[in-house]
């Protein structure tokens, strides 16, 4: 913050202040913290928008790299085709890239929408690649009790991955791409509403007011789309009731689980105590960790830009999280798994994958 004033106060910043600001995660732990209640993610949005200004210009391979990041992510098409040669050559890549192939795509079944009522879901850019099961996962859990759950293909990026680029301009243009193909599904009255399953993109979405100008088209597509925009855990909540009454019967084997809330679910959307009372409540065993407040170096893009502080940062949360030895370990979003899953020694998947596993084994009659 000081950096950021001293900056805004003289016109003047070089590369070392850059790199201090690019080095803060945006975990925004601080805020939660904070007992003024100051909001410092806007604070540092606004400065990293004015170091680009003030500073000298970045090296030419460090261009390269931020672009070619924004350009292949933000796209799920070219980011399927990208994932799909990074695969084929996985020995030849760096420990930082290589570790993000270490979960299986693996999907399972998607129902059909077969029930009267519905929702529909970000598919977003990076998951349908990295972790295709965690929206199937949800639309089978869902569709046994009575809501079907359907998924646009390709609808793309939140705009999340090009704002935290310093690409503001793309991220609106990312953001409007995908509202445009949202409203017309909500205007219909088809669905209920609009499920998000990461929770990077959610918090994000849910601040789509700093990113769009009074004014613009962008704001008045957010303000139709936020008040029926909810995280996954939201759906599941309010219809516990009927889902409990899917799971195990009392007295059966528990299994243990070592929880990772996100900082985006916990420091940003502030819900991460809701998903760890639905799995305790599913019959789950949670593990203690220790340090639960601090991030594991994901941070969307850091993990690529920051190889060395994020991994520092992973394998110091896998440790506090296999400390307990669970049986695996449970998340929000899709980044910090697939940042997890690299340097674990047990299965990192969504929260949802694992309580609909437990719901398919009870209706399989398995313990």
């Amino acid at each position: 913050i000081y950096l950021i004033k001293q900056m805004l106060e003289s016109g003047e910043a070089g590369a070392p202040t850059r790199l201090h600001l690019d080095r803060c995660l945006s975990c925004r732990a601080c805020e939660t913290t904070c007992p003024s209640g100051v909001e410092y993610a806007q604070l540092l949005d606004i400065g990293r928008a004015v170091v680009e200004t003030l500073a000298p210009r970045r090296p030419l391979l460090e261009r390269m790299w931020r672009l070619v990041i924004a350009g292949c992510v933000s796209r799920p098409a070219y980011f399927r085709r990208a994932m799909g040669l990074a695969r084929r050559v996985k020995p030849l890549l760096p420990a930082s890239l290589r570790d993000k192939l270490a979960i299986a795509p693996q999907a399972g079944s998607w129902p059909l929408p077969r029930h009267a009522r519905k929702w529909f879901v970000l598919g977003g850019c990076a998951q349908p690649t990295l972790a295709p099961g965690v929206n199937a996962a949800a639309a089978r859990l869902l569709d046994r009790i009575g809501i079907s759950l359907v998924e646009i293909r390709d609808d793309g990026c939140c705009g999340a991955l090009r704002f935290h680029l310093d690409d503001a301009d793309g991220a609106r243009v990312d953001a409007s791409a995908l509202l445009a193909k949202w409203l017309p599904k909500i205007d219909s009255g088809e669905f209920e509403g609009v499920l998000v399953t990461a929770s990077g993109c959610l918090a994000f979405m849910r601040d789509y007011a700093h990113l769009f100008v009074a004014g613009e088209a962008g704001i008045q597509q957010a303000q139709a789309v936020l008040p029926v925009l909810h995280d996954v855990s939201t759906l599941v909540a309010r219809h516990w009731e009927e889902i409990a009454a899917l799971l195990p019967v009392a007295g059966s084997k528990p299994t243990r689980l070592a929880f990772h809330a996100p900082c985006s679910l916990q420091h940003g959307l502030r819900i991460g105590e809701r998903i760890e009372t639905l799995l305790v409540r599913a019959g789950f065993v949670l593990t203690s960790v220790a340090d639960a407040h601090l991030c594991c170096g994901s941070a969307g893009a850091y993990s690529l830009l920051q190889p060395a502080i994020a991994l520092q940062l992973r394998d110091d949360k896998v440790r506090a999280l296999e400390k307990g030895d669970p049986t695996g370990i449970a998340s929000a979003n899709v980044g910090c798994i697939a940042h997890l899953a690299g340097g674990a020694d047990r299965p990192v998947r969504h929260w949802i994958e694992w309580l609909e596993e437990r719901i398919a084994a009870a209706s399989r009659g398995v313990a």
